[in-house]
């Protein structure tokens, strides 16, 4: 939909595209969203394309070049930390990065705290001693890591490609939540450690059994079974929009994270959902197994078959209905009201301050704030940033 300066204000998809668009001109059931948009409307444009799947990718590609004003759009632009591991190596580091690169390495996470990642790296690093050194090259000594032993010094051959990969594929395990498998083997190199005599060795790997145990234990927060699953809940007010999606991998929540929207008070909770998650996963190669949501979507296969294309693994889209999996994603829901709640008491409360410090009699409905600068006098710019109703 195009208005007369020829701006994109709306992409949208059907399989019907004439029931979808005289839909919008109807007299009845229209929100007041829906009748700003219209009445902006100067003329269509449509592309034909083969299948429901191949219009969803169409959509979501055009909604991320053209940002219409009258799509759900992901406005936050932060970036979550990974740890991320270049299994093409010989010798693989263990880092944090913030980007996401179809390079072939494995990426965990992301982690909505900043905190947690770097204390699972440095947790990683000192208990199984790989490699610190940010560019790889083997040397003729080793370096002062080894002799304080914090690596096993790969970089001389002090230990060979297949005992390092090991160490991966343990620290792997970890990261994916796989911790009976790792604590079972790890068990059996102590008693054999202890049979041969090798007690500062069996020493070691006790210790680093224990870590794992501590480590794994600050994180269990649910029960449910699926080792990789995105849960999405969302909360309304009268001016915003609040979406909280939590992060499990290996049945237990590593993080969370929370989006606001304005402007979509008057649309349906699944088109909003569904404009989300077309939205976050566009560029997110951390797809998980699931995603769990309150509804049904109405493109909800459509979805599914989009976002197995974009990884490895077939992603499935379940509307939890009874047991566990509702509550979790109740739980979602209940976080993302408190989360808006708390925003609307914030607000609340800077205004009220406001008040008493301007000894006005009541709350300020309307802020307008100036800015304006200028070069030695010329070059003079300004803006103007207004808020009315708590809303920018």
């Amino acid at each position: 939909m195009k208005d007369k300066d020829d701006n994109i204000i709306y992409v949208g998809k059907a399989v019907n595209l004439k029931n979808r668009v005289s839909s919008y001109f109807r007299k009845t059931n229209k929100t007041d969203r829906i009748l700003k948009m219209v009445s902006k409307i100067d003329h269509f444009e449509y592309i034909v394309v083969s299948n429901e799947s191949e219009a969803l990718i169409l959509e979501c590609n055009l909604i991320k070049e053209n940002r219409p004003k009258y799509n759900v759009l992901l406005k936050d632009d932060k970036t979550y930390p990974y740890i991320k591991i270049d299994v093409k190596s010989d010798f693989p580091n263990v880092i944090i990065t913030r980007r996401l690169i179809n390079d072939g390495s494995k990426y965990f996470g992301p982690y909505a705290n900043p905190g947690a990642a770097k204390e699972m790296v440095d947790f990683i690093k000192q208990k199984y001693k790989i490699r610190q050194c940010k560019n790889f090259k083997s040397n003729l000594r080793a370096c002062l890591n080894y002799h304080i032993k914090r690596c096993q010094a790969p970089c001389v051959g002090y230990i060979s490609k297949e005992d390092y990969k090991k160490q991966i594929d343990e620290i792997i395990d970890l990261l994916e939540g796989k911790t009976d498998k790792i604590l079972k083997s790890l068990k059996k190199q102590m008693e054999e450690f202890a049979k041969n005599q090798k007690y500062e060795e069996a020493a070691y790997v006790r210790d680093r059994m224990q870590a794992i145990e501590r480590a794994m234990q600050k994180q269990k927060v649910s029960n449910i079974s699926e080792n990789n699953i995105d849960v999405i809940g969302m909360a309304k007010s009268e001016f915003e929009v609040c979406i909280e999606i939590f992060f499990v991998r290996g049945s237990k929540m590593i993080g969370r994270e929370h989006y606001f929207f304005t402007g979509l008070e008057d649309m349906e909770n699944k088109e909003i959902i569904s404009g989300f998650i077309k939205q976050y996963y566009m560029d997110n190669l951390n797809i998980p197994n699931k995603i769990m949501i309150k509804e049904e979507l109405d493109d909800e296969k459509a979805l599914e078959e989009w976002l197995s294309t974009k990884t490895t693994h077939k992603v499935e889209i379940h509307s939890a209905k009874r047991g566990g999996k509702l509550r979790f994603v109740e739980m979602a829901e209940k976080n993302s009201k408190l989360t808006l709640d708390n925003k609307e008491k914030t607000k609340n409360s800077i205004l009220l301050e406001l008040k008493e410090k301007l000894k006005m009699k009541k709350l300020p409905r309307k802020i307008e704030t100036y800015d304006i600068s200028n070069i030695s006098g010329e070059f003079m710019v300004a803006g103007m940033c207004v808020m009315q109703d708590r809303r920018n």
